[in-house]
C-alpha cells in the first residue's frame, strides 16, 4: 500500500474517534411520532382511495336511465293545510342536444365542472381543492359537484346534506357515467336543472327569459342562462338584474379563460344590458309567488341550497294564511282595476304578520307575478308620506307629550321650508291627536321642530327601519324611502304594548321521510316603546280611521292606522292594525310615474279592507287591552261603523321639500263622510273639525276606542297582544 493510502486510513480512524467521543442528541420521539403518524394517515387515506374508486368502478349500470322523468318533489303548504306552491321536474321543453347552441354548452362546463369530459363522474381533485377552501374559510365558499353529481341529486336522491348523501351521489353519479354518454348526460342535465322562474331545463328558460328559441340567443343571453345554476332566484334577473349581469359576466370570464371565447367577444358582451321578456310564463303551482320566493330566501338562510330545495321532496309548512292570502291577490287586482291602474307599471304591494307571534300571514309583492317578480314588499324602497307621522308623534309621546296638548296649525317656516295643508286651510290651536286624524302638515312640521329630528330618527331605528334617514325636517312628512316590511312590522310596536316583534315565515320542514329538519324557534321581539305610548297613537289612529282620511278603511270593528300619500300622487300607502293582526298597502308606479288622484285613502284603503275583513272574521271584535285614553272634544257618536262600500275618500298630496317656492304640498284631507242611510252619525267630522274650538269645554268624551253605540256593550278586552314570557 502506498503512503498516501496509509495516511487516509489514519485520518479517516481519527474521525471516527472523535465521533464517538461526542456526546449523543436525544431522541425526540415526538416528532419521530408525528412524522409516523402521517405517513400512516396518507397511507390508509391513499389505500382509501384506491378502495373507493375500485368500488365505484365495480357498480352496475341503471337501467333504462334515457327514459327517467322526475317526478313532483317539494311542496309548500299554508299553515291551514293548503299546497301554495308544487316543485315540478316535469313540465319542461325537452331539447337535444345538438340543437343546443354550442356556446351554452362551452358556458354551462366553463361555470360548473370544467373537467366534465375529463372525469368519471366526480373530481377527486376538485372535492380536496373545495374542502380545504371550506375548512380555511370556516363555511362553504365552494362546491365540488360535478354536472354528473347534479344530475344524481336532481333525479334520484334526497336533498339532505349529509355525508351518507355526498357517498351515496359519487355512486349514482359513477353508475351514470356507466350507463350512458358524456353527451347523454350533458343533455339530460340540460333539460332538467332548475334555472327559476319556473324554468326547468335550458329551452324553458330561453322562453321565459327572453321569449325566444335557444337558437336565437345572443353571447350574453347564453352566459346570463348558463350562471343560473348556482343560484337560480338569486341571480334571476326579474328579482335584481344587476345581480344577474354581474353573474353573467363572470361566466363570460371563465369561457374568455378556457379560450372558448375571444377578448373581443368577451369585451362586447360584458357591457350588454339584459332585455327581458315583458311576460315570462309560470310553469310551476304556485298560489303565493312572492311570498314562495321570501320563503326561499329565508330556507338559504338556514342552510338550504335552492336546488336542493327544488328536487329535495321536502314537506315545507309556512305561516301563510291561504284564505287571507287569496283576498289579497283578488282585492289588489279587483280595486286597482277599478281604479284604472291598468299598466304593467303600476303596481301594488301587501305584507300582513301578527304582532303577537310573528307569522307573516299574506304576501303580495306586486299585482301579477307573471308580469313581473320584482318583490316590492322587501326589495322597494318607496317614501311614505303622512304614513311616517305616527313615528314623530310617538317620539313625542316617549318625551312626556300628551295627545291632548294643544299644537299650533298654522303656517310655520323652518329655514328654507314652508310646509302647508290642504288648501291652505289651518286651524288654528288643536290638540296633537286631532293634527293626527286630519294630518295636518304644519303640526307634524312643528312637532319634529320641537322635539327634534335626532329623536324622530332614533325611534324609527328603534322601531326596525334600517333605510337612510336623511337628518332633515322633511322628514316628519315620509320624505324618506322606506321598505313595507319594515314599515308594517314598526307599526307592529303599537299593536301590541311597544314590543317590535320579527315576522318569520316557516314553522317546519320535514325531509321526504318525515323527519323533521327544522322547527321554528321562539319568537324574536324586543321593547322599544312604552305601553303608555302605544295605548295613546292607537287611540289617536283609531279617529283616522272613525273620523279621518281613513275611513275607506273601517271594518266595523276596533283597528287603527294611516293613510299616506306623497307629493304628485306618486306613492300611496295604508298602514292599519287590529289587537291581532298588522296589515299594510302600498300602490305605486314602478317608474315613479304621478297616478293623478291616487290616495292612501282611496285604493289602499279599501284593499287593506278587504284583506283585513277576511284575516279578522273568526277574531271577533276584540278590542285592544290598553289603558283609558281620553281625548278631549272628541265625542263623534257613531249609530253604526260600517262605510258603504261607495264612498269617496278624498286626500291632499303631501311633503314636497323640493316644490316651487320651497313650500311642501298638503297632506290628507278629511273626507265628508258618505255613509248609507242606514248608518248615520249623530253629528259628522266636519262639524267637529268647524266647532272643535267649542268643544273644548265639553264634558267628559267617550274612550276613542270604543266601538259603536251598537257593539259596546258586547265588546270584551283581551290580554295585551305581547307574548308571556315579555309581559
Amino acid at each position: 500500500m502506498s503512503d498516501s493510502y496509509q495516511e487516509y486510513k489514519r485520518r479517516r480512524a481519527a474521525k471516527e474517534n472523535i465521533k464517538s467521543n461526542l456526546p449523543k442528541r436525544p431522541e425526540n420521539k415526538f416528532f419521530t411520532n408525528l412524522k409516523m403518524f402521517v405517513l400512516t394517515f396518507f397511507a390508509i387515506c391513499l389505500a382509501g382511495f384506491v378502495a373507493f374508486n375500485l368500488y365505484l368502478s365495480s357498480l352496475p349500470p341503471i337501467d333504462h336511465l334515457e327514459d327517467f322523468k322526475p317526478n313532483i318533489v317539494t311542496r309548500f303548504y299554508s299553515q291551514d293545510g293548503e299546497v301554495i306552491k308544487t316543485f315540478t321536474a316535469y313540465t319542461y321543453d325537452k331539447i337535444e342536444l345538438n340543437n343546443v347552441p354550442e356556446k351554452l354548452q362551452q358556458a354551462i362546463i366553463a361555470t360548473e365542472d370544467k373537467n366534465f369530459y375529463r372525469h368519471n363522474g366526480y373530481d377527486m381533485l376538485g372535492i380536496i381543492r373545495s374542502s380545504i377552501q371550506n375548512v380555511l374559510a370556516g363555511h362553504t365558499v365552494q362546491g365540488a359537484s360535478t354536472i354528473t353529481q347534479q344530475l344524481a341529486r336532481i333525479l334520484f336522491l334526497s336533498n339532505e346534506r349529509t355525508f351518507t348523501r355526498k357517498i351515496k351521489e359519487l355512486e349514482v353519479a359513477t353508475r351514470i357515467e356507466r350507463t350512458i354518454s358524456k353527451d347523454q348526460i350533458l343533455e339530460m342535465y340540460l333539460n332538467n336543472v332548475y334555472l327559476g322562474a319556473g324554468a326547468y331545463g335550458v329551452s324553458a328558460a330561453s322562453q321565459i327569459y327572453f321569449n325566444k328559441k335557444l337558437s336565437q340567443l345572443t353571447l350574453p343571453e347564453l352566459a346570463m342562462i348558463a350562471g343560473l345554476p348556482q343560484a337560480p332566484s338569486v341571480y334571476n334577473p326579474y328579482s335584481n338584474k344587476d345581480l344577474a349581469k354581474k353573474r353573467r359576466n363572470q361566466v363570460l370570464k371563465r369561457m374568455l379563460t378556457m379560450k372558448y371565447i375571444t377578448k373581443e367577444e368577451y369585451d362586447k358582451s360584458i357591457d350588454v344590458d339584459i332585455k327581458l321578456s315583458e311576460i315570462p310564463q309560470v310553469y310551476t303551482t304556485n298560489k303565493a309567488p312572492y311570498f314562495s320566493d321570501y320563503v326561499l330566501r329565508e330556507m338559504a338562510k338556514l342552510g338550504f341550497e335552492e336546488t336542493d330545495v327544488i328536487h329535495g321532496g321536502y314537506k315545507v309548512i309556512t305561516t301563510l294564511d291561504s284564505k287571507t292570502q287569496i283576498a289579497a291577490n283578488e282585492s289588489i287586482l279587483k280595486n286597482m282595476k277599478a281604479y284604472g291602474l291598468t299598466n304593467k307599471s303600476q303596481q301594488a304591494a301587501l305584507f300582513s304578520y301578527s304582532p303577537i307571534d310573528g307569522r307573516i300571514l299574506a304576501y303580495a309583492g306586486g299585482k301579477n307575478y307573471s308580469e313581473s317578480q320584482y318583490d316590492r314588499v322587501t326589495q322597494a324602497i318607496r317614501p311614505p308620506g303622512s304614513a311616517f307621522k305616527p313615528f314623530v308623534y310617538a317620539a313625542a309621546m316617549e318625551k312626556g307629550k300628551d295627545p291632548n296638548d294643544l299644537i299650533e296649525d298654522t303656517p310655520v317656516k323652518i329655514g328654507n321650508w314652508s310646509p302647508h295643508n290642504y288648501g291652505k286651510n289651518y286651524r288654528g290651536k288643536i290638540p296633537i291627536y286631532k293634527a293626527l286624524m286630519v294630518s295636518s302638515n304644519v303640526c307634524a312640521a312643528r312637532m319634529i321642530q320641537e322635539i327634534g329630528i335626532r329623536s324622530v330618527m332614533q325611534m324609527a331605528k328603534a322601531l326596525g327601519l334600517t333605510t337612510d334617514l336623511q337628518y332633515d325636517y322633511t322628514i316628519s312628512l315620509g320624505s324618506n324611502g322606506v321598505k313595507l316590511f319594515e314599515f308594517v312590522r314598526a307599526y307592529g310596536a303599537f299593536a301590541n304594548g311597544g314590543y317590535v316583534v320579527e315576522p318569520y315565515s316557516i314553522e317546519r320542514i320535514e325531509d321526504s321521510r318525515g323527519r323533521v329538519l327544522y322547527r321554528a324557534p321562539k319568537t324574536k321581539s324586543s321593547h322599544q316603546l312604552s305601553l303608555k305610548t302605544a295605548a295613546e297613537m292607537t287611540a289617536m289612529m283609531k279617529t283616522v280611521i272613525l273620523s279621518g282620511t281613513g275611513r275607506a278603511a273601517n271594518i266595523g270593528k276596533p283597528c287603527a292606522g294611516k293613510t299616506g300619500t306623497t307629493d304628485d300622487y306618486r306613492d300611496a300607502y295604508f298602514v292599519g292594525y287590529t289587537p291581532d293582526i298588522v296589515t299594510g298597502v302600498w300602490v305605486g308606479d314602478d317608474n315613479n310615474k304621478q297616478m293623478r288622484g291616487l290616495t292612501g285613502g282611496t285604493v289602499p284603503a279599501k284593499i287593506w279592507k278587504d284583506v283585513m275583513t277576511v284575516a279578522t272574521k273568526d277574531l271577533g271584535s276584540r278590542d285592544f287591552d290598553y289603558p283609558l285614553v281620553k281625548l278631549k272634544g272628541y265625542n263623534l257618536t257613531f249609530s253604526g261603523t260600517t262605510v258603504s262600500d261607495e264612498q269617496e275618500v278624498e286626500e291632499t298630496t303631501e311633503e314636497s321639500s323640493e316644490s316651487q317656492n320651497n313650500e311642501t304640498k298638503t297632506d290628507e284631507k278629511p273626507a265628508e263622510n258618505n255613509y248609507s242611510t242606514e248608518f248615520k252619525p249623530t253629528i259628522t267630522p266636519a262639524d267637529v273639525v268647524k266647532n272643535f274650538n267649542k268643544t273644548q269645554n265639553a264634558p267628559t268624551p267617550n274612550q276613542t276606542s270604543s266601538p259603536s253605540s251598537s257593539t259596546k256593550s258586547k265588546s270584551a278586552p283581551i290580554p295585551m297582544a305581547v307574548p308571556d314570557s315579555l309581559r
